[in-house]
């Protein structure tokens, strides 16, 4: 959150208007707040298993801000297919994974026990599929002999707060050609 609120300003086509959080005690709140960036917190355990209700709460919040697009990051809930078609074409999300490879959780430690050489992580459009849109964008690291999912996960993340704020530039000027670092 905090890579993408930093190059979102001079030219950059789009602005924060909104830090959303499921957690009241997510890190990212305060971290915008310290930016002058409205923040809500939306805690879901109260709505149990009611999940459209969670993300009616969701949508009102995000109604009153009226964003243009949504940037997951870090928000480790599943979003019902309901909520997905709403936001349809204009919702990312950055995933740590070269997908189509490792979707959901411990992508680190499946690489690593896969043997592959390398990993990465991908940026995509949010579909109703998990992890299943078109990415449009991915860096890639290589998996070193002593690696251990925590040190891929540190080398991974630098990549992340590299490629998401070059994504999200180009998807808010309406590019969705795709984007490889190496």
């Amino acid at each position: 959150m905090v890579s993408l609120v930093e190059d979102m300003t001079g030219d950059h086509p789009a602005r924060p208007v909104l830090v959303l959080s499921n957690r009241a005690d997510a890190g990212g709140l305060e971290k915008a707040r310290a930016r002058g960036i409205p923040t809500a917190v939306v805690d879901h355990r109260p709505f149990g298993a009611d999940r459209p209700a969670f993300e009616d709460a969701l949508t009102h919040m995000l109604d009153q801000a009226r964003p243009d697009i949504l940037c997951l990051a870090g928000f480790m809930r599943v979003l019902t297919e309901g909520f997905v078609t709403r936001w349809q074409g204009k919702m990312l999300n950055i995933h740590p994974s070269l997908l189509p490879k490792y979707k959901g959780l411990h992508t680190h430690q499946r690489a690593i026990d896969a043997g592959d050489t390398e990993a990465g992580c991908s940026v995509h459009e949010v579909t109703a599929e998990l992890d299943g849109g078109q990415v449009l964008g991915q860096a890639r690291v290589p998996v070193l002999a002593d690696d251990t999912a925590d040190s891929l996960a540190a080398r991974v993340l630098v990549q992340e707060h590299r490629l998401y704020p070059m994504v999200l530039r180009r998807f808010a000027q309406g590019d969705r050609s795709r984007i490889d670092l190496t």
